[in-house]
Order: C-alpha cells, then structure tokens, then sequence
C-alpha cells in the first residue's frame, strides 16, 4: 500500500496543473497514468515519419498563453518555450482570397478594411474592449462559478464603455454577432471560424462566446505553440511536478476509488491500493467517475439521474501528413499562418455544423487545420512541412451528406478503415480545392478516428475533445450536471478536475486548478494542516 496527502487520476493539463499546485502547497502527490506517456491530449511523436514531429491531438495553445494559471506556473523555467508562426491565422477562401489575422492589430484591420471598409474600424473596436475588460473576463470564466474574485474586478470594469456590450456579444449567436458586426466575409470568418472550434451552432444563444475569445486571444496573444512538439508543455509541467516532490506514474491505470463513510479514501489499481489522505482528484470524464470508479452505490440517485442526461460533444476525425514541401495555397499570404481555416463562407460553415448537429457526416467538412513547420521549424527537415487537419463528426452517424447515390463512398459511422479511408479522402479534397498540387507533396499519413482517439486518450470518448457539449444546457451551473458548477463532489475529498467540470474544454489549466484549490480549501477548514 502507497500513501499520500493527494492521488490524482490522469496526467493530462488538468491533472498535471493540480498536482503542481498541490505540491506548491507542500502536499505531496502520487499521478496516476493509464497510457506509456504523460499528457492526456497534449502529446507529441514522431510516428507519421521520420524527422517529423506531429502533434497527437491539440497543437494551438492562445488558452494557455492567455491563462493566469498557466502564467502562474512559469514553465519557461522548466524548459518550456513558446514560438509563433509569422501570422496567427488564416481563413482560406475558394476563389484564393484570404482573410488574416495579423500578430499586430493594425495590420489584421488594414488588411480587413481593404475587403470590406468599416470593417478594420470594427475590429479594432473590439479589441480596444477586449483590452479593458479581457483579463478580468478569463478570470470569471476560468475560476469556479459563480467566480467571486474575478467576478468582483469585473463588474467594476464592465461598466466602462463597451464592457456589458461586449458580455452581451458573447451571448449572441455567433452568426447575427458577425453580421452585425462586419461586412465582408473575411472578418466574419475569423470570428465565426473561432466560433466553429466549439459544438454550439452558429445560430445558437453564446456561440459568439468560442468566436470572440479565440479571436481576441490570438491578436493579443497569438497561437503559440511550444518548441519542439505539444508533448514539450507536458514535460515542462511533469519536470517542475518532480522538482517539488510529485510522483508520476505512467502505465498505471486506476481501476476504482474506495469509498469510507462518503469520503474517498483511496485508489486502486491492478497492483496496488494508494491512500489518499487528503484527497483524490479525478482528471477523468464525468461518466468515466460517477458509476465507474466510483460506484453507483456511494453516490446519490438524482446524480445516476441527471448523468443519464449528460451529452458528449461531436466526435473528430484527424489526419496527420508529412510534406516534402509547404502546402501549396492559392494567394498563400505574405506571411503565413499557423492555422488555417477552410469554409466556403458563412453559409457553408453553417451547413457543417447542422448537418453534424443533425447526426450527418458533412459533405463539404469544415477543416481546422495546422502548419506546424510554419509554426516550428525545428519539427520538419529544412524546407518540408508537419500537416495536420481535423473535421467534426457526428458522435451517432444517422447518414451521410457526401454519399454518392450508389457505389462506394458512404461512411456508414463504423469508422473502421473504409470509413477513415474516405472521411480522409474528403479532406484532402478540400485541402487540394486550396491548394492544387497538395497531394503531390504528401510522402506519409496518419488517420486518427473516434476509436483511435479514445484508445490514446480515454477522455477523449468517441472522439469528443471537450469533455461534453458546450452547449449553455451544460455549462456554467450545468456542468457536469444541473446543480454542479464546481469541482466538489457528492463524495468528501474527491474533486472532478477534467474537462467535464467547469470552465470545460481547451488547455488552459483551470478545471485542474479548481479542483486543486477546492481541495486545499477543504482541507484548511474541515482538516487542519496540525493534524496530519
């Protein structure tokens, strides 16, 4: 038998971030990690081809960057450094137009004016509010709900000119947000294209929320990825972890959390029993904890109810490619970006989106797609390219949008190696419709669908990546389940720091965070530091 002060299950962001801020408090903390390697979602190999390192999941990092509780950590200290591409990103149109976002604001509204004019005016206006209200708003939004400190900072500033204007765009529907805001499609797409990383319609109440912050984020912060490959922010957070006493055990898969008079006492895996003194933090999905390491039995009958009713988010197809050049784009622009988006326009964005929503694979997928030679040239050999791209899929395939009327060609949601082969075959389309003679350049592949997701993450649960559906239903108080919000449990010291818990999905450290506070504070006052 091991004991320790905190058992924290999963080693991606979350669970890395709340074991440092534990061992920062002079606990000291076991991790436990199911796969070979740490990082949940944020890792990196060299698997597609030699000399290339591709991103397995997530790659983009504004959340980190822009988070006060990454900030905190000062991982550069550990070995952790940041780059950007030359330009943030780009939206990709089909008659070889561009609509960019620019490190430098003034350059992002010139070139917008240029397309649409008023629309560079716009686009500095937002950002002029984003810079008043912007950190006080992450701060609500990243801390526990309802957020009492950032809360407090931020209602005496969104009285300023534009503040409740701007909280108010964050509710909207992110396409009546853009077509309010701009003319032309280049800026409607920067935002709404943002908006799309998320599972909320276009059309849908607090869609604009993803839109505006990415946006917002990547003229004040950018896209920064870490040099040398994503698994880079997982061995900064691992290396400062040790250099305080935490213990990272990789391969290690808990099976079950015991339960003693309603409180978690300990962790159980295949080969032994871990005491937890203080507390067990769980970077696990919400369905994964409540009826799986925890059992039924030690947990109340509204939450088996209220659980029946939790909605994932859309599952992802991704396909890696290594390049013997850089990707061809029509009208590339003067200074590449890292990301590119690919919609035909607003309407086709919206399309995508419903016809996910409505349980079809789309035919003409939104892509989100990576540079990562672009980004960091220290990935690829001189002069080639480390690409990436990934659409959304229906978690339950109803049909399929692009099946031909006979013959092959349907994805019937399987997503065995037909379905792959042709959901790839897809997207590489798309890219080629940009780009003529992108195929020609493709020297290796890699095509990660649902299944392979989830057996390299087990977070990632059909291939959704945030933990559960954004939607307002199950956000806020509503995350995991209505009544939740924060990362308390119906079980003493055991805290839910995943995705699934508030703020949701995206690398920025604060469901982690949450949980990792919610337990020393706990502590503190149910069990005084004398008494351990």
């Amino acid at each position: 038998m091991t004991t320790t002060d905190a058992v924290v299950i999963g080693s991606g962001p979350n669970g890395l971030v709340a074991a440092n801020l534990l061992a920062d408090a002079g606990w000291s903390v076991v991790v436990l990690e199911e796969q070979d390697t740490p990082g949940g979602a944020v890792r990196s190999d060299d698997a597609v081809a030699p000399g290339f390192v591709h991103d397995t999941f997530s790659s983009f990092y504004p959340l980190a960057a822009g988070s006060p509780t990454i900030r905190g950590l000062q991982l550069e200290e550990h070995g952790l450094e940041w780059v950007q591409a030359p330009s943030v990103l780009g939206h990709s149109f089909a008659d070889g137009r561009w609509g960019v976002l620019h490190r430098d604001r003034s350059v992002t509204a010139a070139a917008l004016d240029e397309q649409a004019p008023g629309d560079g005016a716009a686009w500095l206006a937002l950002c002029d509010t984003w810079d008043r209200v912007g950190d006080d708003l992450l701060r609500c939004l990243l801390t526990p709900f309802p957020p009492v400190r950032g809360g407090a900072g931020f209602g005496l500033r969104v009285a300023r000119p534009g503040g409740l204007e701007l909280v108010r765009q964050m509710l909207m529907p992110a396409r009546s947000l853009t077509e309010r805001l701009f003319r032309g499609d280049a800026a409607r797409l920067l935002v709404a294209g943002n908006a799309a990383h998320g599972d909320i319609g276009l059309e849908a109440p607090g869609s604009a929320a993803m839109g505006l912050l990415l946006a917002l984020l990547g003229q004040t912060v950018g896209f920064p990825v870490p040099r040398g490959g994503a698994g880079e922010l997982t061995a900064a957070l691992v290396r400062r972890l040790r250099s305080r006493g935490g213990e990272l055990c990789v391969g290690e898969r808990a099976e079950g959390i015991r339960v003693h008079d309603g409180r978690a006492v300990a962790v159980r895996t295949a080969s032994r029993e871990l005491t937890g003194r203080r507390a067990v933090l769980a970077d696990v999905s919400a369905p994964a904890l409540y009826g799986g390491l925890v059992s039924w039995d030690e947990l109340p009958t509204r939450l088996r109810r209220r659980m029946a009713r939790f909605e994932w988010d859309p599952s992802t197809v991704k396909v890696d490619w290594a390049l013997d050049g850089p990707v061809p784009w029509e009208g590339a622009p003067e200074r590449s970006p890292g990301t590119v988006h690919i919609a035909d326009s607003l309407d086709g964005l919206s399309l995508s989106g419903g016809q996910v929503a409505a349980g079809l694979v789309p035919e003409h997928p939104f892509l989100l797609v990576g540079q990562m030679g672009v980004a960091d040239p220290t990935r690829v050999p001189p002069g080639h390219e480390a690409l990436w791209a990934y659409a959304h899929v229906p978690q339950r395939v109803r049909g399929d949008a692009g099946a031909q009327r006979s013959g092959p060609g349907e994805i019937r949601g399987t997503w065995d190696a037909s379905d792959l082969e042709e959901m790839a075959e897809r997207m590489e389309r798309r890219i080629e419709g940009r780009a003529p003679g992108f195929r020609n350049r493709i020297t290796a592949r890699r095509v990660l669908g649902p299944r392979e997701l989830e057996a390299r993450d087990g977070n990632l649960v059909g291939g959704a990546l945030n933990g559960g559906t954004a939607g307002l239903h199950q956000q806020l108080v509503f995350r995991p389940v209505a009544g939740s919000g924060r990362p308390e449990t119906p079980v003493k010291a055991l805290y839910l720091a995943s995705a699934s818990a508030h703020p949701g999905g995206g690398v920025h450290g604060a469901c982690g965070a949450n949980a990792a506070r919610a337990a020393l504070w706990h502590h503190k006052i149910h069990l005084p530091w004398r008494n351990r």
